[in-house]
């Protein structure tokens, strides 16, 4: 495969999945540690990307003060104009960060009163803007990759929570393993926000359905409802109907 090729490749996986790691990676790509490295360096030389230890993430994920541009925006928007029908008066709502969340957090109604629990902090300094919601930031040790707080005493907290919605950004999703992602510490806290909750929301683009991270998040069966940008009579969503799941 042509360097070319190669960084098309990465680009389009963090586009996707807003993270890779380097050493899967070197396995999807069949080469070496050191040729993704360099591609890794001249893409975030390029502005294409963050690196960080171990891989780069995607710029859009990544809260600046700057403007960046949001891979699929078009198609998060729809997601969270889908989502925002879910959210009602008096609701306590745990929820996750990524590009499709602050999509979401911009275009809750000014006159909705509702609470909203986060350990995410680029979605805690957004809510902050909206005028009748309550923001609950859950804090402790931060996870610079990711902007989050993780870590026992977030999941702790969380546990001690009941939610009428968790709105969670995912990574993949597919119908063997369910919800999947990448870190152990951000999974921890995924888990505690599914179980605090009455009923579970993935948001995902339709490019997440049937792929798989390394570490499972939740079973298919913890997943109350999925909102993608397409049509719910989609054939592509048609075998997540059939596991049980509300589709919008």
């Amino acid at each position: 495969m042509l360097k070319k090729e190669r960084q098309a490749y990465i680009i389009q996986q963090i586009n996707i999945h807003n993270k890779v790691l380097s050493s899967d990676l070197c396995v999807q790509l069949d080469v070496s540690e050191d040729t993704v490295r360099r591609d890794l360096q001249e893409l975030a030389e390029e502005g294409k990307l963050i690196k960080v230890h171990g891989g780069a993430l995607a710029k859009s994920f990544h809260f600046t003060i700057e403007s960046q541009q949001v891979y699929s925006l078009p198609e998060k928007k729809i997601i969270a104009h889908k989502a925002i029908d879910l959210i009602k008066d008096g609701m306590l709502v745990v929820i996750s960060g990524g590009t499709t969340m602050r999509e979401l957090v911009n275009m809750l109604p000014p006159d909705l009163n509702a609470t909203f629990v986060t350990t995410n902090v680029p979605i805690a300094l957004e809510l902050l803007e909206h005028p009748n919601a309550e923001v609950i930031f859950l804090g402790n040790k931060l996870l610079k990759s990711a902007q989050m707080a993780v870590g026992a005493e977030a999941v702790q907290r969380l546990g001690q929570l009941k939610a009428d919605l968790c709105l969670l950004g995912t990574n993949s999703i597919d119908l063997q393993m369910g919800i999947t992602d990448l870190e152990w510490e951000i999974i921890e806290v995924k888990k505690a926000m599914i179980a605090c909750a009455q009923k579970t929301v993935s948001l995902a683009i339709s490019e997440k359905l049937n792929s798989i991270q390394r570490l499972q998040v939740c079973p298919l069966d913890q997943v109350d409802i999925l909102i993608t940008e397409l049509d719910p009579t989609s054939e592509k969503l048609q075998p997540y109907a059939k596991r049980g799941l509300t589709i919008l």
